[in-house]
C-alpha cells in the first residue's frame, strides 16, 4: 500500500493534470447543428460558444419561433458534443494515473 507522502504526491500530479486538462478543454472546439444546418453553434469543449451562424432563409420575421427553436437546439447539440469531448480528454488524462483503488479525481 502506498505511504501518505506517495498518495499526496500522486494527488498534487493528478490536480496539475487535470488543471491542464481544463485549459486544453478551451482548445478543444465543436459545432452544434439545427435544422439541417441552417443554425451552426461554434463553441470550446468547455462550454464556450464562439460563434452563431444562421442561415439567410430563416430571417424572415414570421419565422421567428422556428428560428428560435432551431438555435436553442444547436446550442444543445454544441453542448452535447462539448461534454462529450470534454469527457473523452478526461479520461485520456487519467488513462496513464496510478491511482489507489477508490480513488477519484472530481470529474
Amino acid at each position: 500500500m502506498p505511504s501518505l507522502d506517495e498518495i499526496m504526491k500522486m494527488a498534487e500530479a493528478a490536480q496539475a493534470q487535470l488543471a491542464q486538462a481544463q485549459e486544453n478543454l478551451d482548445k478543444v472546439e465543436v459545432e452544434g447543428v439545427s435544422g439541417g444546418g441552417l443554425v451552426k453553434i461554434k463553441a470550446t469543449a468547455k462550454g464556450r460558444i464562439l460563434g452563431v451562424a444562421i442561415d439567410d432563409s430563416l430571417l424572415v420575421p414570421a419565422e421567428k419561433s422556428m428560428l428560435e427553436d432551431l438555435i436553442a437546439a444547436a446550442i444543445n447539440d454544441a453542448r452535447g458534443k462539448a461534454d462529450a469531448a470534454a469527457g473523452e480528454q478526461m479520461q485520456s488524462m487519467t488513462a496513464g494515473l496510478s491511482l489507489p483503488p477508490g480513488f477519484k479525481l472530481p470529474f
